[in-house]
């Protein structure tokens, strides 16, 4: 997709009119969902910018709703008590905040259990909150939209796996397609009779099942469901992999199988402690593992990337117009940033139209994190300034952003620490910055640079800051500036001028109303 020319329109030029702006999506701004699980029930409430929101509020309890459900045909009693807790609860907290009705959802454990239209009735008779059981297929559609909220226009295949069931769902151009659904949870399958032998048997038996149904599958795997991302945390434990952000994690096959074997052959108390992963689930990972090994082996996908997204954002995104799901959600969110935090709410967009021309040679990937950056590049002026540039960066790594690669994690990061100092040696982020080659690093840091000195060009929102003319090839940079600026060019905006032609390895001319200065 081609994401800077679709942020175009009338209003806003290259960044678009914010979308937050719009009542429709004001609308959107807090909405609490709830998912009743298999194994977890959990309230989501998000808040912020429609398009790209924030986590207002976020709980879940450990229910296991589904254990024992392929013995008995019934919810767990004591998971069903603690659930009808878990929904007192979150009514409460739903009232106390103001917020709208809660949407709730129910999947496996309810939909298969001989009880689950009792526990339903008895919620409502009691909480007078609805809950909607939704099929299989229904369950891997809105898991599909949820990845859909941080991929948008992406493409392959989104694998949930919950306690009960795994659903596949295809994604093709922003859409999802054919959905299937099995009962390879790890509940059920930790319940199945004949033991490890038998259940490899039915789990391969049920794969391949899957597969002829879904058809050739050569794309990228999507990851949604707790057990994957207790698999991915283990595979960043095996790998020493220093970041770590779940969401748009990636892993190879190799790495799966790799993975899975590190799994089988070690202690689960020890990976527990190692990760701080629930007893809970973790009791589940071997099992899950199983699952995930074969699913790959069977699939051969291209690449795998854990989503964080799942069925709960794809309830949010199910209430979004078209229009709000094709837009940007790292655009989105950053613009939400910068009207809520920065001194000057709209410099951002100047800004990136000032730095523009050196960056106008980077790739339109590069281009969009670069427009990222200066949406960002002053909402955390509130830090002290001996750890601004730091905070930076641990928020840009580290912040709940949809459409970020990890590499674009550390990119943006660096970007934003540069725009506050010079140097990036010294900082406790260094084991970080190997997650990009130094060509990007040394980019990055230009970035950054020239945000640090456009900022010192900060007068009014609307008002021209000077013209930048990069001549790459002749690795020449010219600044003109009119003769209204020339105040604003004082020996600190100097300085960082020059630091931004150091970084570039470029000779360096100032023209200052028609006069060309020595520099």
């Amino acid at each position: 997709m081609d994401i800077l020319n679709d942020q175009v329109d009338q209003d806003g030029g290259l960044f678009g009119r914010p979308i937050f702006e719009d009542p429709s999506a004001r609308a959107l701004e807090r909405v609490g969902v709830v998912d009743v699980g298999s194994n977890s029930v959990r309230m989501v409430v998000f808040d912020g910018a429609a398009r790209s929101p924030a986590y207002f509020y976020n709980e879940k309890i450990m229910c296991a709703l589904g254990a024992g459900l392929g013995q008995t045909g019934i919810l767990n009693p004591e998971g069903r008590a603690r659930a009808l807790s878990a929904l007192h609860r979150f009514k409460a907290l739903s009232e106390g905040m103001g917020l709208p009705p809660l949407t709730i959802v129910a999947t496996a454990a309810v939909r298969d259990a001989r009880d689950g239209p009792e526990f339903c009735a008895q919620v409502q008779a009691e909480t007078g909150l609805k809950i909607w059981v939704i099929d299989g297929e229904e369950e891997a559609r809105l898991s599909a939209q949820g990845v859909l909220l941080g991929w948008p226009g992406s493409y392959g295949l989104v694998c949930d796996i919950g306690g009960s069931s795994m659903e596949f769902a295809e994604i093709s151009d922003g859409r999802v397609g054919a959905r299937v659904t099995s009962a390879l949870g790890p509940l059920k399958l930790r319940d199945l009779k004949g033991g490890k032998k038998a259940r490899k048997a039915h789990i391969k038996d049920t794969v391949q099942a899957l597969h002829t149904k879904m058809g050739a599958q050569r794309d990228r795997l999507f990851l949604v469901g707790g057990s994957w991302r207790a698999i991915a945390r283990i595979d960043m434990l095996r790998r020493e992999y220093p970041l770590h952000v779940l969401h748009e994690y990636r892993m190879s096959p190799a790495a799966v199988r790799a993975t899975a074997k590190f799994i089988e052959d070690s202690k689960i108390e020890d990976l527990r402690k190692a990760t701080g992963i629930s007893s809970a689930r973790m009791d589940l990972v071997p099992i899950a593992s199983e699952v995930l090994a074969r699913v790959v082996r069977v699939f051969k996908p291209q690449d795998i990337a854990v989503s964080s997204y799942g069925i709960r954002e794809g309830m949010l995104y199910e209430q979004m117009p078209q229009r709000l799901r094709d837009r940007d959600p790292l655009i989105e969110a950053c613009r939400f940033a910068e009207a809520k935090d920065a001194r000057i709410r709209g410099f951002g967009k100047q800004l990136y139209n000032f730095i523009q021309p050196i960056m106008r040679k980077s790739p339109e990937a590069r281009q969009r994190i670069a427009k990222a950056a200066c949406l960002l590049h002053d909402v955390s002026w509130r830090a002290h300034p001996d750890y601004r540039a730091e905070v930076c960066f641990d928020n840009a790594t580290r912040a709940n952003l949809g459409g970020l690669k990890h590499s674009e994690r550390v990119y943006l990061g660096l970007a934003l620490l540069h725009r506050y100092s010079n140097s990036r040696e010294g900082t406790r982020f260094e084991h970080l910055y190997d997650l990009l080659n130094p060509d990007l690093q040394k980019e990055a840091e230009v970035l950054g640079k020239a945000m640090r000195f456009g900022a010192m060009l900060w007068m009014q929102s609307s008002d021209q800051l000077g013209q930048f003319n990069w001549q790459p090839n002749k690795r020449h940079l010219e600044l003109r500036l009119s003769q209204d600026m020339a105040p604003l060019f004082g020996e600190v905006a100097q300085a960082r001028l020059q630091s931004l032609a150091a970084s570039l390895d470029a000779s360096l001319a100032v023209k200052l109303g028609g006069k060309t200065l020595k520099t």
